[in-house]
């Protein structure tokens, strides 16, 4: 079934799209956290080379059962797959590794947020996606509550805010994800999930190992410590593993446009998060923006119970 035609099977509360999808937010927000942290320590390409490593080293115990049993089907699309790969578990994160050195968290997070309006106009433009008012709406609703928190309540302070090229950067790191996610639709039928993600990670690494054996060469060396040690676990672990599964699911299940509008949940979790660790204050724009991008959430995924099929079809 097309991944922009949302099903209704039942499943446990815990499988739940709507949960899947606001984990991986979770998940990436703290990735974003941590790979402005490290910068210095870890240069970008090897951040997203080793990220990724071991993501696979992690997955491959329990795909290559899969693997085997599926390597027809795999073989048989392996076009597709390879496509899915390269724009979403190699490069993508590779971009915004090397945007986040040029630029601060809080641009690289904004930036993130142009994700949904992304999804939604090359789903009209290049997909033949049809959307409808309320996902319009909801879209324009939950991205206010993400620049009220982002201006901390002054939106005229948009005006003011600086551009440069790591945001250019991020940017297309975006592109390239709306584009993932869109794509998605193309995922073959009937290869599990920890298989297809596990044979992208692969082709992944092997893509980036030359742009990491060029980069190392060059003096890009990782600058060893514990501390560096736990963040690349996580990254392997929870965004890269666990959080792509999640996502893969809850686009097959909502389609692009309304999953894709889950990534403004990440604001909320980086407020959240600033004040559980960092002992940041929340203020009363954090609660307006948290309240309307939920709000946005709300209603786009309420109206989207009923299938919403591509332009064409009918």
């Amino acid at each position: 079934m097309p991944s922009d035609v949302p099903t209704n099977t039942k499943s446990h509360w815990w499988s739940s799209p709507y949960l899947l999808l606001t984990l991986t937010s979770l998940f990436w927000s703290l990735n974003w956290v941590i790979g402005r942290a490290v910068v210095g320590k870890v240069p970008p390409i090897a951040l997203a080379y080793w990220r990724w490593v071991i993501a696979v080293l992690i997955m491959l115990p329990f795909a290559i059962p899969q693997i085997r049993r599926s390597w027809p089907l795999i073989w048989k699309h392996r076009g597709v797959i390879a496509l899915l790969a390269l724009v979403g578990t190699g490069f993508h994160n590779m971009v915004s590794y090397i945007g986040l050195q040029y630029t601060t968290a809080t641009n690289g997070v904004m930036l993130n947020s142009a994700i949904p309006v992304l999804i939604v106009l090359l789903g009209v433009l290049f997909f033949r996606q049809r959307v409808v008012a309320t996902q319009v709406i909801g879209v324009a609703i939950s991205l206010t509550g993400v620049l009220a928190i982002m201006c901390k309540g002054h939106l005229e302070t948009l005006g003011t805010l600086q551009f440069n090229i790591g945001d250019l950067i991020v940017l297309g790191s975006m592109l390239l994800w709306a584009l993932y996610t869109l794509m998605l639709k193309w995922r073959p039928d009937g290869i599990p999930p920890i298989a297809f993600l596990c044979v992208c990670g692969i082709i992944g690494v092997a893509a980036m190992t030359p742009v990491y054996v060029w980069d190392a060469a060059h003096g890009m060396t990782i600058e060893w410590s514990w501390p560096v040690v736990g963040a690349l676990i996580y990254l392997g672990l929870f965004p890269s593993f666990i959080g792509y599964i999640f996502w893969n699911k809850g686009v097959e299940q909502l389609g692009a446009n309304v999953s894709g509008l889950f990534v403004h949940l990440m604001p909320v979790f980086g407020s959240l998060l600033s004040w559980l660790f960092l002992d940041e204050r929340l203020y009363w724009f954090h609660f307006a923006g948290i309240a309307l991008i939920l709000a946005g959430i709300f209603l786009t995924t309420w109206f989207a119970r009923q299938p919403v099929l591509p332009a064409g079809e009918e």
